[in-house]
């Protein structure tokens, strides 16, 4: 007897995921389901699965990012800041949900050795966050203008177990893994005088080892592994891995990168699988029957999670998770936000509400036109920025006529009279009266994102609840809201014309 993966997870759903927090499915316990899908050490191994499926997307993309000899687009070599000096396009594939409303400032560094330290210069008032990521994709740290403010600041990264005396003007930042993304962010408007003012910015900061600090400091060449896929996108090749190569890669990163003390109970377990900290992969501890079962499971699970998971919040069909840049002990949403996004901020620094499906439920088309409309005073309220992204189901930017990924104020929106503001959501040209509130779509499917950089805590709010995204309304052109072209116009009231003439033919006849 064969049993889908569809099947197993739609009928485990009811029990095993309503709780939010991590536990293995068991919804099949008994003689048929042990002897059909492994039992108690399958649901272990996709738990495995799930929990180091952040550290080893990270590992993933890391290597596509630094494999390179020195800093150039998008990429860099370890310990050396990339700094990206223009929004990504579409042809961007190094990680899912790129943004295009801040310019870059990153650096994958190693703190296994030695501190090292980031040095930052006076940001004169721009909005600007400097998270730092762990392996396990936890942020531990974010300056920036929300938290330290915008002036000249130095800080020194310190790895697991370091112990040492720091100069009197460097602050100390501990990072709990050897492992530490800085994916610093930027705001800018895109105007090529606000990218050359980001850039002499960008060109002020400074990674140094400690060793180093306040001596002369030139970076080595980046060291080149031709054996690295440099064009598949890391995401597509976490998942393209089998169980064996992915469990062996991250009991390594386990060794350098220490789990979090909560961790313990739930690392016990996976010793079954042959999964220790500290220690290689043990594969003669999995069960070969279901050993190619267990990623395609494991992943079906984690995009569960954006219809159980009660971090997820889903209002006017806009999802967003209120519990992202520090996760604890839940896993399955840690490894969630690693696939539709990973890098994600705290939610103090930023919520991003994804949509899927219009007002009615129904997955966007390009074949179709929508409006977004923010009544008089109720955009979204922030203290940084906000901006409205297009992407293609698997969260990457659509080529379009305006080269325009994002829509924002920053496009000097036009205002109706009554104090709203629409966006139009379609593929065709609104008319060029209003092309400034358009965000193009494609000719198929797409995704919707709404980030709020550092959202507002007081009322309205989207973290207390108090604001809500309005919904995204499918309209046509006999809609008196919509945007068509007058081309389209035209031809709509041709057809109208010729319908109206043909039924009065059939009723001269009848």
């Amino acid at each position: 007897m064969n049993i889908t993966r569809r099947l197993a997870i739609t009928a485990g759903l009811g029990t095993a995921l309503s709780a939010p927090r991590f536990s293995p499915l068991r919804a099949f316990e008994g003689p048929l389901f042990s002897a059909i899908e492994g039992g108690e050490e399958f649901w272990l191994a996709t738990d495995a699965y799930i929990y180091g499926y952040p550290m080893v997307t990270m590992e993933i993309t890391r290597r596509v990012v630094t494999n390179v000899p020195k800093p150039e687009g998008t990429r860099g070599p370890m310990g050396q800041i990339i700094k990206i000096g223009q929004y990504p396009d579409a042809s961007f594939r190094d990680a899912a949900a790129p943004n295009a409303d801040t310019l870059d400032t990153t650096a994958f560094f190693d703190v296994g050795r030695e501190p090292w330290v980031l040095s930052v210069p006076d940001m004169q008032g721009r909005y600007y966050l400097l998270p730092m990521l762990d392996a396990w994709t936890d942020v531990f740290a974010v300056p920036g203008k929300r938290t330290t403010g915008t002036g000249r600041q130095t800080y020194a990264v310190t790895g697991p177990g370091w112990s040492g005396s720091l100069p009197s003007d460097v602050k100390k930042l501990k990072s709990p893994t050897s492992l530490v993304w800085l994916l610093g962010r930027i705001y800018c408007t895109g105007t090529p005088e606000d990218y050359a003012a980001v850039r002499a910015l960008q060109d002020q900061f400074k990674l140094v080892p400690l060793s180093s600090y306040g001596k002369p400091y030139e970076p080595s060449t980046g060291h080149v592994d031709p054996s690295i896929d440099m064009k598949t996108p890391a995401r597509d090749q976490v998942n393209k891995m089998d169980a064996i190569a992915y469990f062996t890669l991250l009991a390594q990163l386990m060794k350098a990168n220490p789990h979090a003390p909560a961790d313990a109970s739930e690392l016990a377990k996976f010793k079954r699988i042959g999964l220790i900290a500290g220690k290689d992969f043990d594969a003669s501890k999995l069960d070969a029957d279901f050993v190619k079962r267990i990623p395609q499971v494991a992943f079906d699970r984690i995009m569960l999670q954006m219809k159980v998971n009660k971090a997820i919040k889903n209002t006017n069909n806009w999802l967003f998770d209120t519990e992202t840049g520090v996760y604890g002990t839940d896993y399955l949403n840690r490894a969630l936000v690693t696939t539709i996004g990973l890098g994600a901020n705290r939610v103090q620094d930023a919520i991003c509400p994804i949509s899927l499906k219009d007002a009615e439920g129904n997955d966007y088309h390009g074949a179709n036109r929508y409006l977004i409309r923010f009544p008089r005073g109720e955009l979204p309220p922030v203290e940084g920025f906000w901006s409205l992204t297009m992407y293609d189901p698997s969260y990457f930017f659509i080529t379009n006529p305006l080269n325009r990924y994002s829509i924002s104020p920053r496009q000097n929106l036009k205002t109706n009279r009554d104090g709203s503001i629409d966006l139009y959501i379609q593929n065709q040209t609104p008319g060029a009266d209003k092309e400034s509130n358009w965000l193009p779509a494609p000719a198929g499917k797409f995704i919707l994102m709404l980030r709020m950089y550092w959202p507002s805590e007081q009322s309205p709010s989207l973290i207390n609840g108090t604001w809500t995204p309005p919904a995204t309304k499918k309209i046509s052109c006999d809609d008196k809201n919509a945007a068509c072209s007058p081309r389209i116009l035209a031809r709509n009231r041709r057809s109208r014309y010729a319908g109206g003439g043909m039924r009065r033919h059939k009723r001269s006849h009848g």
